[in-house]
């Protein structure tokens, strides 16, 4: 099948560091490769990718001072495929785009789909899947797709990573772990009180984004000063989380916000580390209770989760990873997912075909 994966370029496919959709799309590229099909990668230039990549712009745009308009590359990116279509080179089409793509490609024939990477909660979301309710959209999470059942839900698909990107390696789990990016809503300052309430040395690697520095001044620094338990390392790459989750006795994901998947969570399945998370967004769906961690309401739960970790088995954790949360099996769901939209296609296209 010649399929286009059509990225963001807000980062590179896959990023250097922070940046989930884009890592996401790397690895189903990767697998889609790998499965022996003719796939297309639109992305930044200094992506890296066994498909064939089609560059828009020389560099991410979040590393690209000189940008300051990106819906710009992303309106010439979005033209560069349709004119593309026009040429018959793709079977299928898939976006990471959110709702970019809906008006254009709905008015072409060749199929296509979007992966909503994002929260979908918000008042203004509601006109665009009113309005463009025939476009098929996938959803990450079924928590994702609660606020706007009025969309096309062709399926929910959750992340995978590559099986052996992340293992678990010989540690002893000597501290609690946050993993990601701070947030007010990823509720770092409430991991630190949790880790404190236990008496537990707390890592944090996380990066901290310019939109983010105001709470990160004002709520986490205050929290970290002076404090012997807690040590902030700074954002890591994927080479340097399997030691770094291997030896955690858990990760902390005390989030207070609809996350619609959470990938820091299979990460640290993937390394045999148990997961303790707010009951917010898809948290429920990713972690099995008991099994690959806890799913916890608020601080006093979680402070009691912690005391249960002794229940879990790391290597039932890994098992579980791989039966559910590998990049193979999310190729393979999409790859259903394309065909089945195909399959619904054939007519329209004929239909086209014979007007033209």
């Amino acid at each position: 099948m010649r399929i286009a994966q059509v990225a963001p370029l807000t980062e590179a496919v896959p990023p250097k560091l922070y940046g989930g959709t884009e890592r996401v799309v790397h690895w189903l590229t990767e697998e889609l490769v790998a499965l022996g099909h003719d796939v297309t990668l639109f992305a930044s230039g200094d992506s890296q990718t066994s498909a064939k990549l089609e560059a828009t712009w020389p560099k991410a745009l979040r590393l690209d001072g000189a940008v300051r308009d990106p819906n710009a590359l992303h309106m010439v990116m979005l033209e560069r495929v349709r004119q593309k279509c026009d040429d018959e080179e793709f079977d299928f089409l898939h976006f990471h785009l959110d709702y970019y793509p809906f008006s254009l490609f709905f008015r072409q024939p060749t199929p296509f789909l979007t992966t909503l990477h994002g929260r979908l909660d918000l008042p203004e979301h509601q006109p665009v899947f009113s309005t463009f309710s025939k476009v098929p959209v996938v959803s990450i999470s079924n928590a994702q797709r609660r606020p706007v059942p009025q969309a096309n839900w062709v399926g929910t698909i959750h992340h995978g990573l590559p099986e052996q990107l992340l293992m678990p390696k010989p540690k002893n789990q000597t501290y609690l772990a946050v993993l990601g990016r701070i947030a007010p809503e990823k509720g770092v300052d409430r991991a630190i009180r949790i880790a404190s309430r236990c008496g537990i040395p707390l890592k944090i690697a996380a990066k901290v984004d310019r939109a983010d520095l105001e709470y990160y001044d004002e709520v986490i620094t205050p929290l970290i000063r002076g404090n012997p338990l807690v040590e902030f390392i700074g954002e890591i790459s994927d080479h340097e989380k399997s030691d770094f989750l291997s030896g955690a006795l858990a990760l902390l994901v005390p989030i207070d916000w609809p996350e619609p998947f959470g990938l820091v969570m299979i990460e640290a399945m993937a390394c045999g580390t148990p997961v303790i998370a707010y009951n917010r967004g898809s948290v429920a769906e990713i972690i099995d209770e008991g099994l690959t961690g806890f799913v916890v309401e608020d601080e006093t739960s979680a402070v009691a989760a912690v005391g249960r970790l002794a229940e879990l088995s790391r290597a039932t954790i890994r098992r579980q990873f791989e039966a559910r949360f590998t990049a193979r099996r999310m190729a393979q769901d999409y790859l259903a997912a394309y065909r089945s939209l195909l399959e619904e296609s054939e007519p329209r296209i004929k239909l086209v075909s014979s007007a033209e």
